[in-house]
């Protein structure tokens, strides 16, 4: 039996809003609606599903990027003045190198600590 996750939903004050800044930073298609949902399809039929909250309580979503495309997108959040990380508590300004590639966290306009990231955690070595 093959098991795969298929959409998980995520808290936002504003889900066009919240669901668009993530489809903008990462470059993604253009969300969709379904039902109360604003969709956000990342990958291989994998959406996350923002949902109207009025005090959405902070998750971390990672995404795992190719190489070139995290300078793309850690470009796309200078432009829009959001700051990154190189560790999940926010505490040392900039990106990592962890595992030989690189990752960097930063805040959605809901508070959520997303993630990119070019290796899987443990994967070097």
């Amino acid at each position: 039996m093959s098991i795969e996750l298929n959409h998980t939903i995520v808290e936002s004050p504003d889900p066009d809003a919240g669901a668009a800044f993530l489809t903008e930073v990462l470059g993604l298609p253009a969300p969709t609606h379904f039902g109360p949902f604003t969709v956000v399809e990342v990958a291989h039929g994998l959406s996350l599903d923002y949902m109207a909250v009025a005090e959405p309580h902070p998750q971390h979503y990672a995404f795992l990027v190719p190489d070139d495309e995290f300078a793309v997108i850690a470009e796309r959040l200078r432009e829009r003045g959001v700051p990154t990380f190189a560790d999940p508590g926010h505490r040392r300004p900039g990106q990592n190198t962890n595992d030989g590639g690189q990752g960097a966290y930063f805040d959605s306009p809901e508070g959520h600590n997303l993630e990119i990231l070019t290796r899987p955690y443990g994967s070097g070595g």
